[in-house]
């Protein structure tokens, strides 16, 4: 009966002790499954952070462009003014020299000057045409270096608000992590003392 008695027991411990092995296994399996979600969130946070960063720059470099290019616009529109003052300046007086010389009595300079003049109005015209087209890129590039500005700042701010979020969540997840980290290496250096 002792025998038997025996032999009961041990079938009884022994599902126990075949169990205990699986569900250690199980705990630790979970457990590194859990750091593995915990590691992929870090990494997403840290390529958040990362994204935001380029935005920002590019935010800041569109700003500096803008900068740039209105400060160019502005220089070339100061240019062209002083073109344009030096082309009607030259044009008036050489206008005066040659409508002078079209009423002399002279009929061969008379009409050498009318010509000249026709020939001077047709240079006036193709000189302040060039030069309405010089104004005209120069606005083009005054607008485009304003929207310019308009959008980094823009993406500055947007860019700014969405790396304090990232950084957070970054915070955040590093924390979690190295909690279940440190905490996975407390119960297995003590699971390790144990044995």
């Amino acid at each position: 009966m002792m025998n038997t008695f025996k032999n009961f027991r041990i079938l009884i411990l022994l599902p126990l002790f075949l169990l205990a092995p699986a569900l250690s296994k199980a705990q630790t399996d979970k457990k590194q499954a859990e750091l593995k979600k915990l590691e992929t969130s870090l990494a997403a946070a840290k390529a958040k952070v990362a994204m935001n960063e380029r935005q920002l720059n590019t935010s800041d470099s569109l700003i500096t462009l803008g900068n740039q290019m209105i400060a160019e616009s502005k220089t070339e529109n100061k240019a062209i003014e002083a073109d344009r003052k030096k082309l009607d300046k030259d044009n008036a007086a050489s206008r005066k020299s040659l409508t002078k010389l079209s009423t002399s009595k002279d009929k061969d300079e008379s009409l050498k000057a009318k010509a000249d003049l026709k020939t001077l109005d047709v240079q006036y015209k193709s000189d302040s045409k060039t030069l309405s087209t010089r104004i005209r890129d120069v606005t083009k590039k005054m607008s485009t270096g304003n929207a310019n500005l308009t959008r980094g700042k823009a993406g500055k701010k947007n860019a700014q608000d969405a790396l304090k979020i990232s950084r957070k969540t970054l915070d955040l997840a590093q924390e979690k992590y190295d909690n279940a980290s440190s905490s996975g290496d407390n119960s297995t250096s003590k699971e390790k003392k144990k044995k």
